[in-house]
């Protein structure tokens, strides 16, 4: 999903596909990403930042859980979500992301 071949290596941004494998991995933990992207979208509006601020929740609750070696496989991932969201990094401490509901 971050890097299909059939869209010449332009995709998404990995949360789906990190979503997916926590239900996989831990469905627990996969049920507080959720609530904690949609928390973090209803408070700050921001898709991007709900998806970072899951993302780097997700590793925490597993290590809290005693999952330490899949907390490992997920800050690998929390970092590629990371990664691809620089851009909107960016564009937050810029004041410039869109908001959830803003035309873009």
């Amino acid at each position: 999903h971050v890097a299909p071949v059939w869209l010449q290596f332009k995709g998404g941004k990995g949360v789906a596909t990190f979503l997916g494998v926590l239900f996989g991995l831990n469905w627990p933990t996969a049920l507080i990403f959720c609530a904690v992207w949609l928390s973090a979208a209803a408070l700050w509006r921001y898709s991007s930042l709900a998806a970072l601020t899951a993302s780097a929740t997700a590793p925490v609750v597993l290590f809290m859980l005693g999952q330490g070696g899949e907390a490992f496989t997920v800050v690998v991932m929390a970092a590629i979500v990371f990664y691809r969201h620089r851009e909107n990094i960016a564009r937050l401490r810029a004041g410039t992301e869109t908001r959830i509901g803003q035309k873009a």
